[in-house]
């Protein structure tokens, strides 16, 4: 059996032709738990459904959770995170896995799926992660579901050879068949490096909330002009003051719409 939906149809809701995406991401708490200030994740996501978003990153539990809410709201994209790695504090003993699949995705009618792809972690882990990404790929183009992948360094300091590493395996995250590659924003020139070196759209991912709400707003500002197709913030939101909160998504969204130049 096959998906009756096309590959190109759940890009164009996750991803749009007129603007940047802006995805909310509450899909934490699979890896650190009772997240501070998604505690609530579903209350989190009421309280951002009526702004200028373009979709959110959940999990199963979430899914279903929300399915009446989300069903009244269709033009809303779901990407679903389909693995978890722990612990995250301290990558070189930890372990990646499975927690859903491809079919599991299709059944729940979501957009698209999302995996991690660690690579501060043992050779084991690499390959492991590299044949796990192999079949959901496989997966993938059997029923038309674009598979989103994040190289990260994780609990690593964002100097500059973190950034460059995580560029390298940005390529790597590329030639496993990447159809969307989410990496944590590495500043305008990388951000251009990468749109010009691969063919696959570029969101840009908003990380731990650190700065003031004017360098999120800068970053995004920056990673959109250099050519990102969308951003994927939660933290750097629903982590600050909840007026505040609303003022930051509203003038992201206003940059989503402004600054964008479609690129795939």
């Amino acid at each position: 059996m096959t998906s009756r939906l096309s590959r190109s149809y759940r890009m164009n809701r996750v991803l749009h032709p007129d603007r940047a995406a802006l995805v909310l991401p509450v899909d934490h708490g699979v890896v650190w738990g009772r997240v501070p200030a998604l505690e609530s994740p579903v209350e989190v996501m009421k309280n951002f459904i009526d702004e200028d978003i373009t979709g959110y990153m959940v999990t199963t539990g979430i899914v279903r959770a929300t399915e009446e809410m989300l069903a009244r709201r269709p033009a809303l994209a779901r990407v679903l995170a389909i693995d978890a790695f722990w612990p995250t504090s301290a990558p070189e003993t930890g372990t990646g896995t499975m927690v859903a699949s491809v079919e599991d995705a299709v059944r729940m009618g979501v957009d698209c799926v999302k995996m991690l792809l660690p690579w501060n972690v043992t050779d084991a882990e690499k390959v492991l992660y590299c044949e796990r990404i192999g079949k959901v790929v496989s997966d993938a183009a059997r029923w038309e579901m674009p598979v989103m992948i994040e190289p990260v360094l994780l609990a690593a300091p964002r100097s500059a050879e973190v950034i460059e590493q995580e560029m390298e395996v940005a390529r790597v995250a590329y030639d496993l068949g990447a159809d969307i590659i989410k990496i944590t924003f590495p500043g305008t020139d990388a951000t251009k490096k990468l749109v010009a070196e691969l063919d696959v759209p570029i969101v840009v991912a908003g990380g731990a909330l650190s700065g003031d709400a004017k360098s999120t707003i800068r970053d995004v500002e920056e990673a959109i002009s250099a050519g990102a197709q969308g951003v994927v913030v939660g933290r750097k939101v629903w982590q600050r003051p909840a007026q505040e909160a609303k003022e930051v998504i509203g003038q992201i969204a206003k940059i989503c719409r402004s600054k964008f130049t479609r690129h795939w």
